[in-house]
């Protein structure tokens, strides 16, 4: 069964389809996402903020996110039930 979680501003993805989700400071996570937006396959949910997080999904699409890697991060184990404090 597939979750899906918020990225930010209405944004939806599917948790089953994310391989990595990194900070975009980096020079190789960088040349990914210009890479992708001259590909075509870059979805920039980022409404015109700053992109704060880079999801790297299974399909070789990047979505850029304005939450920080971290909350993506803690939405997605919520959802799995990996942070239950019960």
């Amino acid at each position: 069964m597939s979750r899906l979680i918020h990225i930010g501003f209405g944004n939806i993805v599917n948790t089953e389809k994310i391989i990595a989700v990194v900070s975009p400071d980096s020079a190789p996570i960088k040349r990914l996402v210009q890479n992708a937006k001259e590909k075509g396959t870059a979805i920039d949910a980022t409404q015109g903020r700053k992109t704060k997080a880079v999801l790297v999904m299974e399909n070789n699409q990047v979505v850029l996110s304005a939450l920080l890697p971290e909350t993506i991060a803690n939405r997605a184990q919520i959802g799995n039930g990996e942070n239950d404090e019960t």
